[in-house]
């Protein structure tokens, strides 16, 4: 277990680990339930208290892998989960909230996502996430795949400014939210929450991660997602499906990546010189 457990503070004032627990991909596979059962209770076991998750998931196959992994410890999860634009309306929203409960089996989300823009006005759907909040089936709610102009579009709205957090693709070769996003949302104290850390495993096998690698004993992985941790304001959320690699993803955040380490990277994958559309997978 990591002597600290870092945490970022979200723009309501409540205190979260920058190190969380992914879920894309969970549920698909019944012979693999409980291994990732099994891993995201460990993560807890481990400090790494806030898990991602989302009715896209494997068709809300994933939110129920969450369920039973956080069974008798919901006070002790700070549980995420997240709304498909094509349910973004005042309805959809509500609608496609009580499914996620039923099958988070719990009572409250702590933090609720719109997975990516859509067709539906902004407008009706935060209006959607202030009902929940009112009614106390969410605590907190925010955005995923959000560009600088859309978070300030958001930022304008009526409770616009109540958002907590914008759930980007950020890794050591997506850089490009540093241009803008990532100022934007740090002059604000917007937490961005970054998924992919470790590019879907590419970065692992990414030799221009080897020489800093071997400086501290660690893998190519552990240094992709010590960089991510290494950003202010950042939160990654990894998926790990075996006990393994969350214990690696824990002991992660021990590293301490040095100014040297940061300039070689920084040379290996530069960051970006001007604006790009903001890349999702």
């Amino acid at each position: 277990m990591p002597s600290i457990i870092r945490t970022t503070t979200l723009p309501s004032g409540e205190v979260v680990p920058i190190l969380g627990q992914g879920t894309w991909k969970m549920g698909e596979d019944a012979r693999r339930r409980a291994d990732e059962v099994n891993a995201l209770k460990l993560g807890l076991d481990l400090g790494v208290t806030l898990i991602d998750t989302a009715e896209m998931y494997a068709s809300g196959g994933a939110e129920e892998v969450v369920a039973e992994a956080i069974a008798g410890r919901r006070a002790e999860t700070f549980l995420v989960s997240k709304v498909l634009p094509s349910n973004a309306s005042r309805a959809g929203v509500l609608r496609a909230c009580e499914n996620s409960l039923k099958r988070l089996r719990t009572d409250c989300i702590d933090l609720y996502l719109l997975h990516w823009p859509g067709s539906v006005p902004l407008t009706e759907t935060v209006a959607a996430f202030e009902a929940l909040k009112k009614a106390g089936k969410i605590r907190h709610w925010g955005v995923s795949n959000f560009d600088t102009d859309e978070m300030q579009e958001l930022a304008l709205l009526p409770s616009g400014a109540n958002v907590q957090t914008n759930q980007v693709l950020y890794n050591l070769v997506r850089r490009g939210v540093e241009f803008d996003l990532a100022p934007w949302s740090s002059e604000r104290g917007i937490p961005l929450m970054a998924y992919s850390p470790v590019e879907q495993g590419a970065l692992a096998r990414n030799a221009r991660l080897d020489a800093v690698a071997a400086r501290h004993n660690a893998t190519p992985a552990q240094i992709a997602l010590a960089w991510v941790m290494h950003q202010d304001g950042v939160i990654a959320i990894p998926k790990a499906s075996s006990q393994e690699h969350v214990r690696q993803n824990v002991a992660a955040l021990d590293i301490r990546l040095t100014q040297q380490d940061i300039a070689d990277l920084d040379r290996a994958f530069p960051p970006p010189t001007r604006k790009r559309g903001l890349e999702m997978i």
